[in-house]
């Protein structure tokens, strides 16, 4: 057995386009429907949504029975949890919340083990090694890990440049949320500002040859964004697209229904 092949992060390096879907559901099977929708990925978040490591546990192996690739974003870049999700099998993570240079060094240090980084060794007990039965584990590991940054803040802006210049991270997430509220325009992500904030950072992050990302659920910016060279780009998120497909479900039927009648009384009817 050999250690599992990164298509995320070969189609990063071979600057492809990824376009990716939102898990926030905490569900193996919600996620292994979102799997078969045609996604190139899959974001399993474990900062806001309420998930832990078993649930991440659970929904990476859903995924890993669709073409989806799987992402777990992490609650913050803290070294032990880090160990624990990659050992538990993901290949590609997210950690929110970085703005300097040495946060981003840390970062790709834990995920390498000595001597290139501090990551412990615990293979016997990683399904990652499939439990010491992938051949060539130590070899091969960080071939295939690919290690993603987010940047959200005006203080990440301006370190960005610096960033971008820290070997091992193989993408930079721009935040559209945290960077509005951080540039005082909180719950408006879609701000002139903010959009033309997020242009800048875009083709910042791929003229220094990293790959460029956000989140744009409007199809409009989604498309200006890849435009200005998003080269990973979240379209959606399950919790907003389910209660859209229901409300949108009940709208539909009760358009072609006439005006409501009460039943007689004394039959029954409840």
């Amino acid at each position: 057995m050999k250690t599992p092949h990164n298509p995320f992060k070969q189609a990063l390096k071979e600057r492809r386009q990824q376009y990716g879907f939102w898990l926030g559901l905490c569900s193996p099977v919600s996620a292994e429907l979102c799997g078969l929708c045609g996604y190139d990925w899959l974001l399993i978040d474990g900062e806001h949504a309420p998930n832990d490591l078993n649930s991440i546990y659970a929904q990476l192996l859903a995924v890993g029975n669709t073409p989806s690739h799987p992402i777990v974003r992490l609650v913050e870049a803290n070294t032990a949890l880090i160990k624990q999700v990659l050992d538990i099998g993901a290949q590609t993570i997210l950690v929110p919340m970085v703005e300097t240079a040495q946060q981003a060094r840390d970062l790709v240090a834990a995920t390498r083990y000595p001597p290139n980084g501090i990551r412990g060794v615990g293979t016997a007990l990683a399904r990652a090694a499939r439990w010491n039965c992938v051949e060539g584990y130590f070899a091969d590991v960080e071939r295939e890990l690919c290690v993603l940054i987010q940047v959200e803040s005006v203080a990440a802006l301006r370190t960005l440049d610096e960033m971008l210049t820290v070997e091992g991270i193989d993408g930079v997430f721009v935040g559209p949320a945290d960077l509005a509220a951080s540039m005082g325009h909180l719950g408006n992500p879609s701000h002139p500002q903010v959009v033309n904030a997020i242009d800048d950072a875009l083709a910042r992050i791929r003229a220094a040859g990293k790959a460029p990302g956000t989140l744009a659920t409007s199809r409009e910016l989604a498309k200006r964004y890849e435009s200005k060279g998003a080269q990973f780009i979240a379209l959606g998120l399950d919790t907003l697209a389910l209660p859209s497909a229901a409300r949108e479900i009940l709208k539909k039927h009760l358009a072609n229904e006439p005006a409501a009648v009460q039943p007689p009384r004394g039959t029954g009817a409840y």
